[in-house]
């Protein structure tokens, strides 16, 4: 990079705006008051503060700390028969407020929406120089669906790219203890009445918030030592280079990818997902299911900011090794093999072979379950 295109890089970024994020463990702990309490201590202060968009549910205290600070008016979009009210990004941008709080990042926006959802907003909002504070719940982090899945049995539609979350300046956790908001909820400051005993039998229980609880702390806390290491790395850092590498499995490829997405956004390296296609699996000869999902797959990745390529070898190990070797990746992720089917098809040669190459290379390989 010339001197002339750095310089233009560092005033481009500097004419960004700047984004934070407030992240909850669940609803109701009151991440839409806290920006909005933020809001009165800007408009104190003579920092011109708008409402893009906030989602009250209802809730009194909220509605009334949003009292006395302006709002952008919603553009109403007439869908399936219904009047909705989207949030209007020309006009925040047209209108260029110091800072704008726009809530539920997460949030799909009608079809026909000039962007599918709010986070594009966001960055749209950002590219021109206006600040946004934003909110989230844990469980709508892309690289955590499946754990969150797992914690509470529901499969979260409405997701957001961890790189979105990478990129704010200022990451901060709004927690409460599970006493806390459990009292909260019964005291109806969360749900109305008739909706609160349905919200204790499901997502309210108090092992499903203890676990999106720890989530919440260790992806802020993550957040924090990325901005340090960021901040502090010297010129001969190396970067840590990571590569997935997946097959056509459907289940196992996806979770190679979110568990790299994971350590790649932890350790703030850029990461590579690796596909080796071998003869029979040429698109002449591989199963319609099994090509869909890889699609699927390798759309998941690229939203989590991988680079994604395909390469067309007989062996795997070959194939993996050239890779690494020409693009000086540091560490290497595979998935866990398995017993039956990799020793009746291959033996186990290929993944000793490969990491007796990878070793000789001083590269580090994860094997991941």
């Amino acid at each position: 990079m010339s001197s002339a295109e750095h310089f233009l890089e560092l005033i481009q970024k500097s004419r960004k705006g700047k984004f934070k994020i407030y992240i909850g463990m669940s609803a109701g702990v009151g991440k839409t008051f806290r920006m909005l309490q933020e809001a009165h201590a800007l408009l104190r202060n003579g920092i011109g503060v708008k409402i893009g968009y906030i989602e009250t549910h209802g809730r009194e205290e909220t509605s009334a700390l949003a009292e006395g600070i302006p709002a952008i008016p919603r553009r109403s979009v007439f869908y399936k028969g219904k009047s909705l009210d989207e949030m209007d990004t020309q006009s925040i941008i047209n209108e260029h407020p110091e800072v704008v709080l726009v809530d539920e990042l997460a949030h799909s926006n009608v079809e026909g929406s000039k962007n599918k959802k709010r986070w594009q907003d966001v960055m749209e909002i950002l590219d021109n120089g206006i600040n946004v504070i934003s909110a989230i719940n844990i469980q709508h982090i892309e690289s955590l669906n499946e754990e969150v899945k797992k914690i509470t049995g529901i499969e979260v539609s409405e997701r957001v790219p961890d790189r979105i979350l990478a990129l704010a300046d200022e990451v901060v956790n709004i927690d409460l203890t599970t006493d806390e908001l459990l009292t909260r909820l019964k005291e109806g400051k969360i749900y109305k009445k008739e909706k609160i005993q349905t919200a204790l039998n499901n997502f309210f229980q108090s092992g499903t918030i203890l676990q999106l609880r720890e989530l919440a702390l260790k992806e802020v806390a993550t957040h924090v030592e990325r901005k340090v290491e960021t901040e502090i790395k010297t010129e001969n850092f190396k970067p840590i280079r990571f590569l997935a590498c997946i097959s056509s499995n459907e289940k196992i490829a996806k979770n190679i990818i979110r568990k790299t997405a994971r350590l790649a956004s932890y350790y703030n390296g850029p990461w590579t997902v690796l596909y080796v296609q071998r003869p029979s699996e040429n698109p002449e000869k591989i199963a319609l299911d099994k090509q869909r999902y890889l699609i699927n797959n390798f759309n998941l990745a690229q939203e989590l900011g991988a680079k994604v390529v395909r390469i067309r070898e007989k062996s795997v190990h070959k194939g993996i090794l050239e890779y690494v070797i020409q693009h000086n990746m540091t560490t290497v992720c595979i998935g866990k093999p398995h017993p039956k089917l990799w020793h009746r098809i291959f033996g186990y040669s290929w993944i000793y072979t490969l990491m007796n190459r990878l070793n000789e290379r001083q590269i580090d390989i994860i094997i991941l379950s």
